[in-house]
């Protein structure tokens, strides 16, 4: 073979490899990304084999291996043309995919993908001077899965080093607008919600910032600071997450609140904070850290919170709706199609207030924009009218219609108490009344039976459960069992889609249809 001719076939063969890896590199990092960059959640999901989705790669794997073993003298070229051909296939395949939500290219992935392309072509170099083609075939869809370790490890230090760049700079821009007044929202569930509420109600009074869809990390909120906070702004609402020990501290002495909310504490992320107790301790730290003259505003209907002994002089508001002796109490409540209405008593006067929103924990988020507007001395018939104009929040309880049917869209990040307040309220419906859903997840050790529980608590409440998923859904199948509920009106579906399918096939547009979370695809199983 000529000098030109052995470049060419080496030149073929890497880009044969390297197009064979593609789906799979993109695949890993697409994992890495919806498990928060995390190599303790990436793990959890690569070691799940119901998980890693490479079968087509194992068929590939053994025709190769059987090509080289059985045709000795043209075995290798045999596994190339396998390889182009799959990749053709893998390519088709990956272009007709639709994910719940897609890779986002962001700098950080950008920067992953680079060095994921490296360490292909390190891999496929060394392969060829080692193994026969079919060895390096399933290298390249083994090892991108892998390779994520090695990427994390090589890409933390400048990964660090910016973060802190960025973080430093959002810092000073805060230390330059110390008159804006900033509320910090944090808890288990709602914090989104409330953070839209609250904007809602005083932004008509105030210019307000508030920490778009849900950039509550430090990274998000570091965004939102550097590119939005201006000198005319007079608040700035912070939502803050967390799902291990020391994030609501870390994002608390980042941004400085003078107003801080904890809006509801149970069981959510207890794979990463391991007890009921972490979580509780954490989310406090929302009220703990807040200055002597700040103000904390807590939901004392949930038992956690009510229960929490505050080690803070500041002022404490509280609201609730099972709780008569909070400050801002919500009764008279009445729902429909259309909304809510509950009355609150604010300074021995009755206030009735209307809203498009549905759920009892929607109303308790209003609450807590009724209590921080009153303490930011905005007229009540301003807040009255302000309540009635909030907009939905997107996915949360959210009215709407698709194809002429009425949906409840309650489809993002469904815990345990949200999901049996959105049950209660697609019980208040007419027609026959349909919950689609895949369960909850992030429950820990909890997670089976608060799944079964909510399957129990289905019972009365809906005519037809379309669950998503047979392994995920089966604690609520188990559930639904427990308490005798008619099993011909339970159906399990693959995805969502053929589920939407059933539903425009199977009932009118007079019945009312619960979307109840929407897991990504790294925990559709």
């Amino acid at each position: 073979m000529s000098k030109y001719s052995f470049v060419f076939v080496t030149v073929f063969y890497f880009v044969v490899f390297l197009l064979l890896s593609f789906v799979y590199c993109k695949h890993a990092l697409h994992m890495f990304q919806q498990n928060r960059y995390e190599l303790y959640r990436y793990s959890k999901w690569l070691f799940n084999k119901n998980n890693l989705k490479i079968y087509p790669g194992f068929i590939y794997a053994i025709v190769v291996i059987s090509l080289c073993t059985l045709f000795k003298r043209y075995g290798d070229l045999l596994a190339l043309l396998v390889t182009i051909a799959f990749s053709i296939y893998l390519f088709d395949r990956e272009n007709k995919k639709t994910y719940i939500k897609d890779l986002v290219l962001t700098p950080r992935v950008k920067r992953q993908i680079v060095v994921m392309f490296i360490l292909m072509l390190l891999l496929i170099k060394f392969a060829m001077n080692l193994f026969k083609a079919d060895i390096i075939g399933v290298l390249c869809i083994i090892m991108p899965y892998l390779f994520i370790y090695l990427l994390a490890l090589i890409t933390y230090p400048v990964e660090y080093l910016i973060k802190k760049y960025y973080e430093n700079q959002a810092r000073t821009i805060l230390k330059n607008n110390d008159k804006v007044l900033k509320i910090g929202i944090t808890g288990s569930y709602g914090k989104t919600s409330t953070k839209n509420i609250i904007n809602d109600i005083i932004s008509e009074d105030k210019f307000t910032l508030i920490t778009p869809a849900s950039y509550n990390t430090p990274m998000g909120i570091t965004r939102t600071i550097r590119g939005m906070l201006k000198p005319i702004h007079e608040v700035f609402v912070c939502e803050m997450g967390a799902d291990k020990v020391g994030e609501i501290s870390y994002l608390m002495d980042f941004v400085k609140p003078q107003y801080g909310v904890v809006t509801s504490i149970g069981p959510q992320h207890l794979n990463t904070f391991k007890s009921l107790d972490n979580i509780i301790n954490e989310k406090m730290q929302e009220i703990e850290m807040l200055p002597s003259d700040g103000i904390g505003f807590i939901n004392i209907d949930n038992e956690y919170i009510r229960n929490y002994k505050i080690n803070n002089t500041c002022k404490i508001v509280t609201v609730g709706i099972d709780s008569e002796d909070a400050d801002y109490h919500a009764k008279d409540i009445s729902y429909s199609k259309t909304g809510s209405k509950f009355t609150v008593n604010i300074d021995e006067k009755d206030y009735k207030f209307t809203t498009d929103l549905l759920g009892k924990h929607n109303i308790c988020n209003i609450l807590f924009g009724i209590a921080i507007a009153i303490e930011m001395g905005i007229d009540i018939k301003k807040i009255v009218k302000n309540v009635k104009n909030v907009k939905q929040v997107e996915h949360r309880l959210q009215v709407k219609k698709i194809n002429e049917y009425t949906f409840i869209d309650d489809a993002f990040n469904s815990n345990p108490v949200g999901s049996k307040m959105a049950l209660d309220v697609l019980s208040m419906m007419s027609g026959k009344r349909i919950i689609v859903t895949p369960g909850m997840i992030d429950l820990g050790e909890k997670q089976e039976e608060i799944n079964k529980e909510f399957g129990r608590y289905m019972l009365d409440k809906v005519d037809y459960v379309l669950l998503i998923g047979e392994k995920q859904s089966k604690p609520i199948y188990d559930g639904l069992v427990g308490v005798g509920f008619d099993l011909s009106k339970v159906i399990v579906f693959d995805n969502v889609k053929q589920a939407f399918d059933y539903v425009y096939h199977n009932f009118s547009t007079k019945d009312t249809i619960l979307l109840e979370n929407d897991l990504p695809d790294a925990f559709n199983v």
